[in-house]
């Protein structure tokens, strides 16, 4: 739907065409800095993991990554959910311990992701503004549940809520309640990791890197066409957000509302609609098949049989 809603006004031709011009060398630097980003996740996933007692592989931990973007693709989110599996299986690392230092990881990457909204609030107020407004909160709010439904759905869930947490603290021998007690304390332990962590300035490092390499991310790729070439760091960080914004729709790997966003956010500074469609296909179609690739190249590693290791 959004992805139609995206290219309905659009020749489809003029947008391949255009494609096709891209420069190489620079959509190439995009997808090599993807991968050293991807690396430096894994590594930070790893430090998280290791206060739990466990100490991955750094490959297998990757792959388990990479599966999960992959899984991300077919359902959003359950990705999330893959990679810990993956490597609950491979590395026997406790699932529920798992699933804490991924809560731990989006808590992180939503902080980062506000830090640099605000630095563009602080370069760019009036069309970062302008722009949440007229492109996100008000067709939410317009298209969305009336009042009466949201607080009807919080009463609900209030309820529901409250007749749990008596429930619980009765039953203080039911096997549920002490499975659900065993689960809490598993994911409690993952999300107190980072407290635990002897590497702090390594962890803090590769946050930053991971983001610093998303800004050039978006930004190389400006270098592939003619019409965002002249775009500076500025625009680079601007949509970079609202990239980060579609991104985290919760549709197949932001397809549609990255597409939607990015080239609405580029119609800011003086790129039509067609060109700005160009460069959020571009980018979008390039990492989506990056994560094909590379997700099926691990699930391929972890298929394969490993040999006894020292």
């Amino acid at each position: 739907m959004l992805l139609w809603l995206a290219f309905r006004n659009e020749n489809l031709s003029d947008v391949w065409g255009k494609m096709q011009v891209a420069n190489p060398f620079w959509l190439g630097l995009s997808i090599a800095i993807a991968i050293l980003s991807l690396i430096s996740r894994a590594v930070r996933w790893k430090m998280l993991i290791e206060p739990l007692g466990y100490k991955p592989r750094t490959s297998r931990t990757l792959y388990a990554l990479l599966i999960g973007y992959l899984a991300n693709l077919a359902i959003p989110r359950i990705g999330e959910i893959s990679r810990c599996v993956s490597l609950n299986k491979s590395e026997k690392v406790p699932f529920n311990g798992l699933i804490g230092t991924v809560i731990v990881e989006r808590a992180i990457d939503l902080a980062m992701l506000f830090l640099c909204m605000a630095l563009v609030a602080v370069f760019q107020f009036e069309v970062l503004y302008s722009f949440l407004m007229e492109k996100i909160i008000s067709p939410v709010m317009s298209n969305g549940a009336d009042g009466q439904s949201i607080l009807m759905l919080l009463a609900v869930g209030l309820i529901v809520g409250i007749v749990a947490g008596f429930w619980f603290l009765k039953n203080k021998e039911s096997r549920l309640r002490k499975k659900i007690s065993t689960i809490i304390r598993e994911v409690g332990s993952g999300l107190g990791s980072v407290l635990r962590m002897k590497n702090n300035i390594w962890f803090l490092f590769h946050t930053v890197f991971i983001w610093v390499a998303y800004f050039f991310m978006t930004y190389t790729c400006f270098f592939c066409l003619p019409s965002t070439s002249a775009l500076g760091v500025g625009e680079g960080l601007f949509i970079l957000v609202v990239g980060g914004l579609g991104m985290s729709a919760p549709v197949q790997g932001g397809i549609g509302a990255y597409h939607y966003i990015v080239s609405h956010g580029l119609q800011l500074f003086g790129v039509s609609s067609t060109d700005g469609l160009v460069y959020a296909t571009l980018v979008h179609t390039t990492q989506t098949l990056l994560m094909i690739v590379l997700g099926a190249w691990a699930l391929l590693m972890l298929m394969i049989p490993e040999k006894k290791q020292v």
